[in-house]
């Protein structure tokens, strides 16, 4: 099984990140081709951001050989518009953590880098059905860029945002909000003895499975081919 892990930003450190965090986790078999963006922003944070990257995505998609994408950025960054492009299943990371989540707990929390990545993922949540599960968005108010940089220690302002979270809603699985979040999830699973949920094994583990079903993507309704007349004014 091939599985292609798009990160939609440009940075090859989190692309590294990413890749090692799903070949960690794939299946014996399974195959990870991690790409990143030829043109689109080194981060991702907000809807702007979102926005520049989507082209690139998709032609990426179109371009790579794969029994399964996965969009690699917690926004779900052009997730729609993917599955649009092509007949094989598209998973976001996103969506995957949440419905891992409600797999493990009544409630679960989401912690982000940036609070302009709050909205963005709120409006996921309910376009996908997955906010009634939601305790809560939060964000560790660090740049995306900069979460490598704590690498889960005492300092950590994401390690300390996930440890907030935890204590104010008991019972709640906690989802990492962002893709270069992924190397936390065991550590921090561990120390508070409970899910914490890292978005890329979460794609991973459901596009195998999805792929194993052998199921693909319905072309119709707004995944449907695209007309070929197209009407300008």
């Amino acid at each position: 099984m091939r599985l292609h892990v798009a990160n939609p930003n440009s940075d090859a450190g989190m692309t590294r990140t990413i890749a090692a965090a799903a070949e960690a986790i794939a299946a014996p078999g399974t195959s990870i081709i991690a790409t990143r963006s030829r043109t689109g922003p080194a981060s991702i944070e907000g809807y702007h951001d979102g926005a520049l990257a989507v082209s690139d995505l998709l032609a990426r998609v179109a371009d790579t050989s794969a029994d399964a994408h996965i969009v690699a950025c917690f926004d779900d960054t052009g997730l729609d518009a993917a599955r649009c492009a092509t007949s094989v299943p598209v998973v976001g990371i996103g969506e995957a953590a949440c419905l891992i989540a409600t797999q493990l707990a009544e409630r679960y929390v989401v912690v982000t880098s940036a609070a302009v990545s709050i909205p963005v993922i709120e409006a996921n949540l309910r376009r996908s059905g997955l906010a009634t599960r939601c305790a809560g968005v939060h964000a560790a108010g660090v740049p995306v860029l900069d979460i490598a940089q704590g690498a889960g220690g005492p300092d950590d302002p994401v390690a300390a945002a996930v440890r907030r979270a935890a204590a104010e809603i008991p019972g709640a699985a906690i989802v990492l909000g962002c893709a270069g979040m992924a190397d936390l999830a065991g550590a921090l699973t561990k120390e508070l003895d409970r899910p914490v949920v890292d978005g890329v094994a979460a794609a991973v583990t459901i596009a195998e499975g999805v792929v194993r079903l052998g199921l693909r993507t319905v072309k119709g309704g707004g995944y449907g081919a695209r007309s070929s007349r197209q009407t300008l004014g």
